[in-house]
């Protein structure tokens, strides 16, 4: 099993995470509600394992088999393994929060970069 890769959009490695799992989280511009997604690092990609919300709104439709749990919305998102996800930045909005190999920290505080895009991939 393979770790996390923060990259640049043109490439450039911003910092390796350790562990096969994250989490990442952020809190919805317009609906000021968190959103959670784990994430497995899986045969070099990256597996969606369970999303939740703490509410719904504007564009924050949880999946068809989404369940109560603890105030939360959860289902398992109906997405295939996926090569990378690039994160917008905005200095609008909170940066997004990540989670691995037990350390959580803003996104900015792991690649050192703020208001820029991060792209999350497996580390080859």
């Amino acid at each position: 099993m393979s770790g996390l890769c923060l990259t640049a959009l043109g490439g450039a490695l911003l910092a390796a995470l350790p562990g096969p799992s994250f989490t990442l989280s952020w809190t919805h511009s317009i609906e000021k509600t968190e959103w959670r997604e784990e994430w497995r690092v899986e045969a070099q990609r990256l597996v969606p394992v369970e999303a939740r919300v703490q509410g719904t709104g504007a564009g924050m439709e949880p999946g068809p088999d989404a369940r109560q749990v603890d105030g939360w919305l959860v289902w398992v998102p109906n997405l295939p393994p996926q090569d990378s996800l690039t994160l917008a930045a905005s200095s609008f909005t909170a940066d997004h929060r990540l989670c691995a190999g037990g350390d959580c920290r803003p996104l900015a505080d792991w690649t050192g970069r703020r208001d820029e895009p991060v792209t999350l991939r497996a580390c080859p």
